[in-house]
């Protein structure tokens, strides 16, 4: 395991142990990896430089410590998000709508990055941090995770993503709004029989293998074709089929013209004997 040096931060901690893989940690384990505000600029940076990196096809997030992430930090958050005393009430508004949307912008920094994201979560996932996964491509868990949305608990109704995405791959929407009105926990067996996570591992270290080993495997094909494709499948998804096929045939009127197209078909007549290799994008 090796860090990576144009990657340094103060709340996470960026290896690389794998091939073109990076590994992206939550990294505040004393405070149970929540998120304070030095956080929201981190995860941003780094999901912008994960966006452009060339040498870089795939990330996988996970959290340093005894669990995935506890959510906000309150006593830090508190103010960030504190209104100048005696704004009328259109200025306080502004103020925190603008607040809300550096903290969304944060998230949408992993879905908008063109590599695939992949979400190795390990026992507590509260508030905050089911916002983050939701906009993560794939996600693992072991046996002993729980997800917690938190937010009307404490008087708010979320507001950085997963009540506009997890609806969108759940399946049993009457459940899942059981579990966010109440507040009740989502053990890992019913995240997994409801499609919040695709797999689940007896141990935190047994996850973390499997995840690597994925987006090695992702990694090792071939970049124009996953990046495109992740970039169609988030696109068709907010938008009708036709729209969807309309996009999709103006990004391969180009990437179609890859080299990479000729060297996929090439190693498929070969039944893959040897491993197709592709210059970085």
């Amino acid at each position: 395991m090796s860090s990576v040096s144009n990657y340094q931060y103060e709340t996470l901690a960026v290896t690389s142990e794998r091939e073109h893989v990076l590994h992206v940690q939550l990294n505040r384990p004393d405070r149970l990896n929540s998120m304070n505000r030095v956080f929201w600029t981190e995860i941003l940076d780094c999901f912008d430089k994960i966006k452009n990196d060339e040498d870089y096809r795939v990330a996988v997030l996970s959290g340093n410590g005894r669990m995935f992430s506890a959510g906000f930090d309150f006593d830090d958050m508190s103010e960030f998000m504190n209104v100048a005393e005696g704004s009328d009430i259109a200025r306080k508004a502004k103020f925190l709508k603008k607040r809300l949307e550096q903290c969304q912008e944060s998230f949408l920094a992993i879905e908008n990055c063109q590599k695939p994201v992949v979400a190795a979560i390990h026992n507590a996932c509260v508030g905050g941090a089911v916002d983050l996964v939701s906009a993560c491509d794939i996600r693992y868990c072991s046996e002993n995770t729980r997800f917690v949305i938190k937010e009307i608990d404490i008087g708010v109704a979320a507001d950085l993503g997963s009540l506009q995405r997890l609806p969108k791959v759940i399946g049993n929407d009457s459940l899942l709004r059981e579990h966010i009105y109440t507040c009740e926990p989502i053990n890992s067996k019913t995240a997994m029989e409801i499609g919040i996570v695709s797999k689940i591992f007896l141990t935190k270290d047994a996850m973390m293998e499997a995840a690597l080993n994925l987006a090695q495997l992702i990694a090792s094909k071939s970049p124009v074709a996953v990046q495109g494709t992740k970039i169609s499948l988030n696109y068709s998804r907010d938008h009708t089929i036709e729209e969807g096929l309309e996009f999709i045939s103006v990004w391969n009127m180009a990437m179609l013209q890859s080299d990479d197209v000729r060297k996929a078909a090439s190693a498929a007549m070969q039944k893959f004997k040897e491993p197709p290799k592709f210059l970085n994008f």
